[in-house]
């Protein structure tokens, strides 16, 4: 008999999966993360392992590779999932799911208004992309900018004011982020600050603020709601980009910088021809992994909009999507409140090609033109 490893963190899956091994005959062992799979694969003779890849305490592939140090035993990658019509209608043991082939992947690239899902996708992925591009520049140029304004010899008590934004980054993320979607909530102290003052009723005269609003809604319009994100995405992640600017700022080459003043350059074109370029050299790879990090950024968008922001467009409601939802919260919706496994492996497979592509892309394009030389 064949001694089969089933690995992935929702158990629901790994009980539908192990029906259908065991009615063919098979031998199941069950592990719900990288860790456990790596001590089965070690302590029992498995002969295929069918591993997921978004896990706690380890993640898939980095299982895989410890698998892979002592056995060679076939692993088979958790997607076959969206090619199913594994749902709330087909939940084992009552319903089993059957193979749809592509016709998950039909309905994400729809035009249909019936089928909602199309529709969804597309709004998603554009402000999925928009928040990225935004988040991940915005940060990173605050940081340059802040770490520049710190680091200048015209600050006064430049380590405390370096003191108070690392103080900043010692604070957990989500401690801060649910503290700030509470201070900013439609009855929070923003709010009533806004209204005692007359900020409110200033909005509402410039059309900003519906005239039927007593509040600003800082998290439950859409429009609002995207603008405050980025806000206070820049207020949690610019101290971090600052310290790192502060280190690369710190070494790069003082006589070009000299040289550059002594033909007249002026502090604008320093910047610009010169220290720009070296920190983008510095931290482009950094760069790189931080857009694709904030594709998949799950805490800024869910801790902040969990449970405050409703949609009141019926059409993403029908896919269960959000006008402020990534790809990523999008997903985990769709798994965690809804069990559309299918639409939520769909989605996820999406999600890695964008990310894989444009990482693959924007390092060969880093490889191919490489400048070490100008800056030894």
């Amino acid at each position: 008999m064949y001694n089969i490893l089933i690995c992935d963190d929702e158990k629901d899956i790994v009980s539908a999966i192990e029906i259908y091994l065991k009615t063919a005959g098979y031998s199941v062992y069950k592990a719900y993360n990288g860790m456990e799979a790596v001590d089965m694969v070690n302590s029992n003779d498995i002969q295929l392992v069918l591993m997921d890849v978004m896990m706690p305490q380890m993640d898939g592939i980095t299982a895989m590779a410890k698998i892979r140090e002592s056995s060679n035993v076939p692993i088979l990658i958790l997607i076959a999932v969206a090619f199913t019509n594994y749902d709330q209608q087909h939940l084992p043991p009552n319903s089993l799911f059957t193979w749809v082939g592509f016709k998950n992947f039909a309905s994400l690239f729809s035009n249909s208004m019936t089928v909602t899902f199309g529709y969804s996708f597309r709004k998603v992925l554009g402000w999925t992309l928009v928040w990225a591009v935004m988040a991940t520049f915005t940060t990173f140029i605050g940081g340059i900018l802040l770490a520049k304004a710190i680091n200048s010899k015209t600050t006064k008590l430049p380590k405390m004011w370096r003191t108070l934004f690392i103080i900043s980054i010692a604070v957990p993320q989500f401690v801060t982020l649910l503290l700030v979607r509470n201070f900013f909530a439609d009855s929070g102290i923003v709010n009533t600050i806004c209204s005692n003052i007359g900020i409110t009723d200033m909005l509402k005269h410039v059309g900003l603020v519906g005239e039927h609003l007593t509040y600003i809604p800082f998290l439950t319009d859409p429009h609002w709601a995207k603008v405050m994100i980025i806000l206070i995405n820049i207020w949690v992640g610019v101290p971090y980009q600052m310290l790192i600017a502060t280190g690369v700022l710190m070494n790069i080459p003082t006589d070009q910088i000299e040289s550059a003043k002594i033909d007249g350059a002026t502090n604008f074109q320093v910047f610009w021809k010169i220290t720009m370029p070296y920190i983008l050299f510095i931290q482009g790879p950094a760069l790189i992994t931080d857009f694709v990090k904030n594709i998949n950024n799950f805490n800024v968008i869910y801790l902040l909009t969990q449970d405050v922001f409703v949609t009141q467009n019926q059409a993403l409601a029908n896919s269960h999507a959000k006008e402020v939802d990534l790809l990523v919260t999008w997903l985990f919706r769709l798994t965690n409140e809804y069990y559309d496994y299918k639409m939520a492996s769909v989605i996820g497979i999406i999600v890695f090609i964008i990310c894989a592509a444009f990482t693959l892309i924007s390092f060969s394009r880093m490889i191919s033109g490489d400048k070490e030389e100008e800056y030894q």
